[in-house]
């Protein structure tokens, strides 16, 4: 695989594939973005009106791109699904509400009761544990399918060891990573 494709991969966060990176500005301004976490906060508002969910709503800006967090009810754990594909969807319906109003694309970032925080965390340990693995047997591992949210994250704990690198391998929704010792 070229270093030119595990570079994009390893920069996509959030579910985009690279011809939408590609696309995307890296990152606005922060009025800009902060009229894209307004925006979004407003639709996922009406979101939770309409299901009768209650939640807290939390707007930010961070690495240049908009932040929007929905904590606090009991029913958010719905939002999120099985491995967070109701939350993946959600985010893309969100993008797309923000670039409707705004014209353009938005890069933003949802999280539902802390599903992305605590995911990244465990990935993170995933991500370092098997290149510490990698290291010690010289032996290359696949990981199971992810995200390409999912896999950024391993890709950055993978690149803390030294003497181990990844890559990401497959095509999505099988598109994994595969950590083996540097040559």
């Amino acid at each position: 695989m070229s270093e030119t494709v595990d570079t994009i991969d390893a920069e996509q966060e959030d579910g985009a594939e690279a011809a939408e990176a590609a696309e995307a500005k890296p990152g606005g301004d922060d009025d800009s973005l902060v009229r894209e976490g307004d925006i979004a906060g407003d639709y996922l508002e009406r979101l939770l009106d309409l299901l009768d969910y209650d939640g807290d709503i939390d707007l930010d800006v961070e690495a240049g791109r908009a932040v929007v967090s929905i904590d606090g009810g009991e029913d958010l754990e719905k939002l999120v699904g099985p491995r967070g594909t109701v939350l993946e969807s959600l985010q893309e319906l969100t993008r797309l509400a923000v670039q409707q109003e705004t014209g353009s694309r938005s890069r933003l970032m949802l999280d539902i009761a802390n599903w992305r925080a605590d995911r990244r965390e465990e990935l993170k340990e995933l991500g370092r544990s098997t290149a510490e693995s990698v290291k010690a047997n010289g032996e290359r591992v696949r990981l199971q399918p992810m995200s390409p949210f999912e896999r950024k994250v391993v890709h950055d704990a993978v690149a803390t060891v030294d003497g181990v690198t990844s890559e990401s391998e497959g095509e999505d929704p099988k598109r994994r990573v595969v950590i083996f010792p540097e040559d």
